[in-house]
């Protein structure tokens, strides 16, 4: 065949071979016949019979049938315990996350981070197959940790279980002490663990599991008589690595010295400079073993934390502090204490940060004044967003935490009943996705605030999406921004507003029907 010839028949195929977006793929007669015939195969109800279901489904007499089962979970507003673990994890210099279980359940994993933060994550497993799961995976562990050791030369290997090796009870240290008996790894090696079933707890359980193994594991025998001068600060499952850097600038502002436990800021936003940077935890092993010897330790996620916090002040004999630093009041509670524990007037510039903010909250208040909101996520995650919201006047409706747990649900009520915008508010405790769309049907509200998981609700009852929390599949970069202090609070006051606004716009949008108040000054 000649050259002319080829170019011809090169030409051909890719005119014939059109790549289509999947947007239109599917929807092309070739996918819909197949898709007509799959509903024959399957043998689907029809079209009618799906949308009567359907219809019934949003009535209160499904409502009630709904919150009556107790077998079942639908979508439920958390994940599982290892997800926290690695997450933590990353937040540490040469730290590789280590899961002790399948290549499938760690895969998972990472992907999940992946997907919510755009960056690459780094993360290992014992790859645990049915031998393993008849006979323990010590092997693996040791093959794995030589093979992690060799191959991707860590300062650090965080290890935790995943399902198959909690059901079959390996025992996380006894492993790890063999195999450095073996030769896997160095005996002064540090190796942090945690017991991470998914079957029980959630992401949170994770993190609190493992933070407390690594500072277990990097601060025994480093107490000293007198402290180091430092105060320790930890954010818990915080999706939004703004706000590490938001916290660190107000801590300069200050001028005070600090340690953050588990900054992984970089981590999951590291910079694109071409070359390839395998660990980005910031949180040096130096400074999380002398965090044992800081004037105290301040977390703001309380009920994520609380294994970690009693081992601190109880084992370190430490002082820890909680703070909620989201909102106006929580803000002004947390820059307070900062100001009287250094004895130095609060800065200017958070001062006028402030001021904008509440600015901003005054001119936008007849948006956002009476709103009735859904939200739904962790616990501390969720008081946070109630406390901002009762600043603005928005009035909590259904409050949905899959992973709640009684002493939040009571200091929450606290806070809601202090309110007159809290007076309707219910707390949906250990409840998910599925219960919170019967609330919204037969107790419609204004405003959803929620993952990207909350895009199936906001297509079923049609209430507008304000997206705030972990994970956001759907939309790119606001892990980026802060929700802390006084600039996240502008933030967040920002993407609810202007959500409102952009559903105005789309009521009002059809010519000569609903455009009768279709302004352009809002």
């Amino acid at each position: 065949m000649t050259q002319e010839n080829t170019n011809n028949l090169n030409t051909s195929n890719v005119a014939e071979a059109k790549v289509q977006d999947h947007f239109d793929l599917f929807h092309t007669d070739t996918y819909q016949e197949l898709f007509e015939y799959k509903r024959q195969f399957e043998g689907a109800h029809s079209p009618e019979e799906v949308a009567r279901i359907a219809e019934w489904t949003k009535t209160w007499d499904y409502r009630e049938k709904n919150f009556a089962r107790e077998a079942l979970t639908i979508n439920p507003a958390k994940a599982c315990q290892p997800l926290g673990s690695l997450f933590v994890a990353a937040g540490f210099e040469g730290t590789l996350p280590y899961s002790h279980g399948s290549q499938g359940c760690v895969a998972y994993f990472r992907s999940h981070l992946t997907r919510n933060f755009k960056e690459p994550f780094q993360a290992v497993s014992s790859s645990m197959t049915e031998d393993a799961a008849v006979f323990g995976g010590l092997k693996n562990m040791i093959d794995g940790l030589a093979n992690s050791y060799q191959l991707y030369k860590p300062k650090m290997i965080a290890l935790c279980t995943t399902c198959m090796a909690e059901v079959i009870g390996d025992d996380l240290g006894a492993f790890i002490q063999t195999s450095k008996q073996e030769g896997s790894i160095p005996e002064d090696f540090p190796v942090p663990y945690a017991h991470t079933p998914s079957f029980v707890g959630s992401h949170i359980t994770g993190y609190d599991n493992m933070l407390k193994g690594i500072l277990e594991c990097l601060s025994e025998g480093k107490k000293q008589e007198t402290t180091n001068g430092k105060y320790n600060f930890n954010l818990g499952f915080d999706p939004y690595v703004g706000n590490i850097r938001e916290l660190k600038r107000i801590l300069n502002l200050f001028d005070l010295d600090y340690t953050i436990l588990s900054d992984n800021s970089d981590t999951f936003d590291a910079p694109n400079t071409g070359e390839f940077q395998m660990y980005n935890g910031l949180t040096t092993l130096e400074e999380a073993g002398d965090s044992i010897n800081a004037e105290g330790t301040f977390f703001f996620q309380k009920y994520t934390t609380p294994k970690t916090q009693e081992y601190i002040g109880k084992e370190w004999g430490q002082q820890t502090f909680n703070f909620r630093p989201f909102g106006i009041r929580g803000t002004d509670e947390f820059i307070t204490k900062l100001s009287e524990i250094t004895g130095k007037p609060v800065p200017q510039e958070l001062i006028d940060e402030r001021g904008r903010a509440v600015d901003a909250m005054n001119d936008s208040q007849a948006w956002i004044h009476g709103k009735r909101v859904a939200l739904y996520g962790d616990p501390d995650h969720v008081f946070g967003l109630v406390n901002f919201l009762l600043e603005l006047g928005a009035e909590p409706v259904h409050i949905v935490v899959t992973n709640s747990n009684p002493e939040f649900e009571k200091e929450l009520q606290a806070v809601l009943s202090a309110s007159p915008y809290g007076k309707d508010a219910t707390i949906w405790g250990k409840k998910d996705l599925w219960h919170l769309r019967s609330l919204m049907f037969t107790e419609p509200v204004d405003l959803l605030i929620g993952n990207s998981y909350g895009k199936y609700l906001w297509r079923d009852t049609k209430t507008p999406l304000v997206r705030i929390g972990y994970p956001i599949f759907d939309r790119h970069h606001l892990h980026r921004y802060e929700t802390l202090g006084y600039r996240g609070t502008l933030n967040l006051h920002n993407w609810i507003i202007n959500t409102i606004l952009d559903e105005l716009d789309r009521n009002t949008i059809i010519p000569a029907k609903t455009d009768i108040s279709f302004d352009l000054i809002r």
